[in-house]
């Protein structure tokens, strides 16, 4: 598998990617899961989330990707009736977020290794402790600095009617 793009985080103020999913596990619960239809083979999902956490709450506040009958998916696709943000009360598990510079890329999923992973521990979507995880430090000057995938292949996109067709 393709090293995957990360959902995005606001955390104090800018704006970060996560090596997380919290969106999988209210799938995995049950909750509302429509067909997404992946892009490229570096989002496999079919989707990006936006969270943020305000006062020590994760929120999903937008949330974008295609539907199988070609439409494009909003939050409300998910959520009906919240177009503006969700409080993510399924959720218990770490949020990552890598930091620094890529000290080693591996082409599958969020397996890449970073110079720092900022630990986020979240129950029942409140955030109760978070850390830092010191991995090593780059040599050098070169190297790329936050999260990046390597390469993606891009999935050409038909018309419905295309698609009806075949």
């Amino acid at each position: 598998m393709t090293a995957q793009i990360g959902e995005r985080l606001i955390y104090d103020g800018r704006e970060v990617f996560m090596c997380s999913e919290p969106l999988r596990d209210y799938f995995a619960l049950g909750g509302h899961n429509p067909e997404f239809v992946p892009d490229c083979t570096a989002l496999w999902r079919g989707y990006i989330g936006t969270w943020e956490i305000v006062e020590d709450r994760l929120y999903l506040i937008s949330l974008t990707g295609t539907l199988k009958d070609g439409s494009v998916a909003t939050l409300e696709t998910v959520f009906p009736g919240y177009p503006e943000r969700v409080f993510a009360n399924w959720y218990s598990g770490t949020l990552r977020i890598p930091e620094g510079k890529q000290l080693e890329y591996v082409h599958m999923g969020y397996a890449s290794t970073y110079e720092r992973d900022r630990l986020i521990k979240i129950k029942k979507g409140i955030v109760v402790g978070s850390h830092v995880r010191h991995n090593g430090e780059a040599e050098g000057d070169a190297g790329p600095e936050g999260y990046r995938i390597g390469a993606m292949t891009v999935f050409p996109r038909r018309s419905r009617e295309e698609a009806d067709g075949q």
